[in-house]
């Protein structure tokens, strides 16, 4: 299911086209620096994010079986991105508490780094919610995060529709809990 010129390019670099694979990831990067943004708030930490995710992306394009769309495949991949890093940057953060004790108590998360000590609340939830309820993360952030149809997750998680709304459903009271703790 290759649907289109981003999917053919997708199945061409899958097949060890180096130049599609080129092409791709100067094609997708906009989009994938956009969706990491919503992640990630603080532009160089999106930055890193969508780096790591085209890495990901050029690392692991022969993994993608071609079943369902690429950009079903590539928003998986950047949402394990943007949470991977924002983990990394955290995990910086905490080695660094000099640093943090410089930096004004007041901050704007939009404009904030992670390292420099923001907690971007929703990425404290989603780690929270992968820790008592694993298997909810992934439907909900490619949903809320991603804005991918139900179908279209239920086909990439090889899951009945039903079965994702649910998820979503028990996901998202998870987090507004971690919330409204916050």
């Amino acid at each position: 299911m290759t649907a289109g010129p981003l999917g053919d390019l997708a199945g061409r670099a899958r097949d060890g086209d180096r130049a599609a694979l080129a092409a791709l990831t100067r094609r997708i990067q906009p989009e994938v620096l956009r969706r990491c943004s919503r992640f990630l708030p603080y532009p160089r930490d999106a930055e890193e994010a969508c780096r790591r995710a085209l890495d990901s992306v050029a690392r692991g394009i022969a993994d993608y079986s071609g079943d369902s769309l690429f950009t079903t495949w590539l928003y998986t991949v950047v949402s394990n991105s943007a949470r991977q890093t924002y983990r990394s940057l955290k995990s910086r953060s905490a080695e660094l508490p000099a640093e943090a004790e410089r930096i004004p108590q007041q901050r704007d998360p939009r404009t904030t780094s992670v390292i420099a000590g923001s907690r971007v609340d929703l990425l404290e939830a989603l780690d929270q919610l992968e820790r008592d309820r694993p298997h909810l993360v992934v439907p909900l952030v490619l949903r809320d995060l991603c804005q991918m149809e139900f179908g279209e997750i239920a086909a990439e998680l090889h899951l009945d529709p039903g079965t994702v709304r649910s998820r979503i459903h028990e996901g998202r009271k998870h987090v507004r809990r971690s919330l409204a703790v916050a």
